[in-house]
């Protein structure tokens, strides 16, 4: 079963935690997961999903 990455980033920002993209490649992203008091990283993923691609755009950040 594949993980809704795009649903898990606009909950994570819609409660205003922020997501930060640590590292870009043509085909994938890694993003890692911020608590909203204090920036403390909570988790990091990679992932190839074209939505996930698509949602991201050439953020850096939920605060671009």
């Amino acid at each position: 079963m594949r993980v809704d990455r795009v649903a898990d980033l606009q909950r994570w920002q819609d409660s205003g935690a922020v997501w930060q993209v640590r590292s870009r490649r043509d085909d994938s992203v890694t993003v890692a997961l911020l608590r909203c008091d204090g920036g403390e990283e909570v988790d990091v993923f990679t992932s190839d999903d074209p939505r996930l691609l698509a949602f991201i755009g050439e953020r850096h950040s939920s605060d671009d």
